[in-house]
């Protein structure tokens, strides 16, 4: 009997202790709360409120400039001289400008054929363009058959270079730098620059040279991207909607204002005497493209950014290869921020407007506010007042503001205007990484270096698409945690919206909404974050 006495005292005694440690956590926070986390959590909501009216502006004056263009019709041609390309009897195909076309590669089987054969494609004379192909494929299988694709077009009267290096140092920015060195280039006048993933219409060069030609003050035409994949699954059409965006406001305001905006590192034109002035491909961080366009704008040059002419291209489709991809377009500009800041107070070619317009609004509030702000804020701040009361976020910076932005992201893309609830929980999830990007690449730490060649799909898109509508969907543990994180975005943003909209009273509808953030995340993405095996 005692010793079965004993044995029932054994689970009090725990629930006795268990409970004195949660009275004791309890007076350690209510001891720490008012001195400490509450003028901490205070400070908090006014930096990331002062972030938000810094993003809210900027969105508000984008789309006000984007509305007088609409309005009073500003087209490229009609801002910048432009006329057709003619033949000349006298001078032949002497009269056209002497082009060559670069396309970067790098272990690129499924599309290798699509961008050869589409730069082959272009109506431009064949003894005015040179096709140079950059392999820096490491599989021997792959570059075989690369190099025999460029032998096959030039059997058929195609002026195409087949080009390999020893090694990788530079990555993509590497190997454009290295085609540049070679001796054929020097007679050439304009350089195009495609993606291996990039299928441009027969026409673009007819459409972008003429404004090199008849512009001498132009550096660089960058057209815009067309998604092949957008509607492969959700993922392509939340990265559609961010992207549109990117393209028909950020880079036409850009265009039409200070006529300068971040080159995209492919569908565009460069004349290559701008190119060779501003110092050429630099390979110090993991946006080359942006780094030479910031170094052109620097000397003087001006950019043009044509809405209208699209070049055909894919979207990352699993998660990984957009996690990676995000990463490195998050932490390279803010990196280069780092290394350029000083190059551009310094610079005497530019005026104080224009220095201003890079400084703050190019790079600190679009590169570096917007992702913080979303994170923090928004997925943290937010949450947190739900347990400190004391802190009060007015509905302005918690509803208004972000209702608008959104909106206002939203509109480059209407035909996904239903689908703008999955956007926000999507951004929400992927600002937790861009902001640790954003963080490592001003500290330059970690992976500031790290490049991560996007997979592409090409032909076999179309055969995954089908192969996949046959079978049961796998998800395997990698995509488990990827749902996981979408799950914990969802809930953090959900707990905002109690907070803001019921007050911190309601606790069943708090734990409805958390439960509504799981099952919306767990059901609408199963289906989209799956193995692509």
């Amino acid at each position: 009997m005692e010793r079965v006495s004993s044995t029932a005292i054994l689970p009090e005694a725990f629930q006795g202790a268990r409970d004195d440690i949660t009275e004791q956590m309890g007076l350690v926070w209510q001891q720490i709360k008012a001195p400490v986390i509450v003028p901490l959590l205070r400070l908090t909501v006014f930096l990331c409120l002062a972030m938000s009216v810094m993003l809210f502006v900027e969105k508000v004056y984008m789309a006000v400039v984007i509305v007088i263009v609409k309005l009073l019709g500003k087209r490229p041609e009609k801002r910048y001289r432009w006329e057709p390309m003619r033949d000349d009897l006298e001078l032949g195909n002497s009269a056209y400008p002497m082009v060559l076309l670069q396309i970067p590669m790098y272990n690129e089987k499924e599309v290798y054929q699509l961008s050869i054969g589409a730069a082959c494609g272009l109506s431009w004379p064949s003894d005015r363009i040179i096709i140079q192909v950059l392999d820096d494929s490491t599989d021997p299988v792959i570059k075989d058959l690369v190099e025999l694709e460029c032998q096959r077009w030039a059997s058929k009267g195609i002026n195409i270079k087949y080009e390999i290096r020893d090694n990788r140092n530079g990555y993509k920015a590497g190997a454009l730098k290295e085609g540049m060195k070679h001796s054929y280039v020097k007679d050439c006048d304009y350089v195009a620059i495609f993606d291996a993933d990039f299928q441009p219409e027969p026409d673009f060069l007819f459409r972008t040279i003429p404004f090199l030609v008849h512009n001498p003050e132009l550096a660089l035409v960058q057209a815009r991207w067309k998604f092949v994949n957008s509607d492969e699954c959700l993922m392509t059409r939340m990265q559609e909607m961010s992207l549109d965006y990117h393209f028909t406001v950020e880079q036409e305001v850009g265009s039409l204002t200070y006529a300068f905006f971040g080159f995209n590192g492919t569908a565009g034109v460069w004349r290559i005497s701008a190119l060779r002035e501003a110092g050429g491909w630099k390979d110090r961080t993991t946006v080359e493209d942006m780094d030479l366009a910031v170094r052109a704008s620097l000397k003087g040059w001006k950019f043009v950014f044509l809405g209208d002419l699209k070049v055909k291209n894919e979207l990352p489709s699993t998660l990984k290869a957009y996690r990676y991809q995000q990463h490195r377009w998050s932490c390279g500009p803010a990196n280069l921020f780092r290394k350029m800041l000083l190059e551009i107070v310094r610079n005497k070619k530019v005026s104080l407007f224009k220095k201003v317009h890079v400084i703050y609004n190019f790079f600190f509030v679009r590169k570096i506010v917007a992702h913080i702000v979303t994170f923090v804020f928004y997925c943290l701040v937010i949450p947190a007042t739900v347990l400190v009361p004391e802190v009060q976020i007015p509905k302005w910076g918690a509803v208004y503001i972000p209702s608008i932005i959104t909106l206002l992201n939203a509109v480059g893309t209407p035909r996904s205007l239903h689908l703008l609830v999955f956007w926000i929980l999507f951004e929400n999830v992927m600002s937790l990484h861009r902001t640790k990007a954003t963080f490592i690449g001003l500290l330059e730490v970690g992976r500031v270096n790290e490049w991560v060649v996007t997979e592409k799909l090409g032909d076999a898109l179309k055969m995954k698409m089908a192969a996949k509508a046959a079978r049961k969907p796998r998800i395997r543990i990698g995509d488990r945690l990827h749902l996981l994180e979408l799950g914990v975005g969802a809930y953090l943003f959900f707990c905002g919206c109690y907070d803001v909209a019921f007050g911190k009273n309601h606790f069943f509808i708090y734990l409805f909404l958390q439960a509504t953030a799981f099952f919306i995340v767990g059901f609408g993405y199963v289906g989209t974050f799956v193995s692509h095996s």
